[in-house]
């Protein structure tokens, strides 16, 4: 039976939610620039809401989220901003660990974390070791990622593999394919969700996206609420997943 909130009245039935939903946070710096702010306090605005998503994802039972925080292009953009997020992040991972205990959410990275300053990359690598002690939600945060990159790796690795005779070209399957990539193990998305304006992917989970929902919206993330995400759930559930199939 769909539930209500209590507000704008969108209908989501909350019994049957998608367990993966992908979040390309857009639309920080937009929001800034259209209240007259730096690009920065945007990106500072946009941490805040992704404590809020995340929050509300792991209380109405979402099983995994994944965010695009920074992409491996993000590093072509001014020092200061670059500077700016990589502070948000450390500052947001240090609270994190704080509460982990209490809030009980596994993350994870999937991204190249070596070219991160070194603190940065410590509290990373802690915030995933802490996880493994909890069952339930887990946030996935795609930190200097890209897709192609991505899906490149994965080719090397199993590349490497038959080169050293370990494998042969034969045995090569999807599956085989995904235990290369950084999201191993884990549930293809089944909603992607881009606030913002824009409708393209931009290099995000290309292999997982494969039979995924799209929603797009023209609300910048820093404004994306629990209602813009009820919203979306409800587009995603009336929607039929065919899987190329009739």
């Amino acid at each position: 039976m769909p539930l209500f909130s209590k507000t704008q009245k969108t209908a989501v039935d909350f019994a049957h939610l998608p367990r993966h939903v992908a979040i390309i946070m857009d639309g920080n710096g937009r929001w800034a620039k259209a209240k007259g702010m730096p690009r920065t306090a945007g990106h500072a605005a946009g941490a805040e809401n992704f404590r809020t998503i995340a929050t509300y994802c792991k209380d109405i039972g979402i099983e995994y989220l994944t965010v695009y925080a920074f992409s491996t292009e993000n590093w072509k953009r001014p020092v200061e901003e670059v500077s700016t997020i990589m502070d948000l992040l450390r500052k947001y991972l240090l609270e994190a660990i704080e509460k982990m205990e209490r809030d009980r959410v596994k993350m994870r990275f999937f991204g190249d974390l070596s070219p991160l300053p070194e603190e940065l990359r410590k509290l990373c690598l802690r915030t995933e070791e802490i996880s493994t002690h909890y069952e339930g939600c887990q946030v996935n945060i795609c930190l200097n990622y890209g897709g192609r990159d991505e899906i490149l790796r994965a080719a090397r690795s199993f590349a490497a593999r038959c080169a050293a005779g370990e494998q042969t070209p034969e045995e090569l399957t999807e599956e085989v394919f995904s235990q290369g990539l950084w999201s191993a193990g884990i549930p293809d998305p089944d909603l992607m969700i881009r606030p913002g304006g824009e409708e393209r992917v931009s290099n995000f989970l290309l292999w997982q996206s494969a039979y995924a929902e799209y929603y797009f919206t023209k609300v910048n993330w820093p404004d994306f609420s629990k209602e813009e995400l009820r919203k979306a759930l409800s587009a995603y559930q009336s929607r039929q997943r065919r899987y190329g199939g009739i």
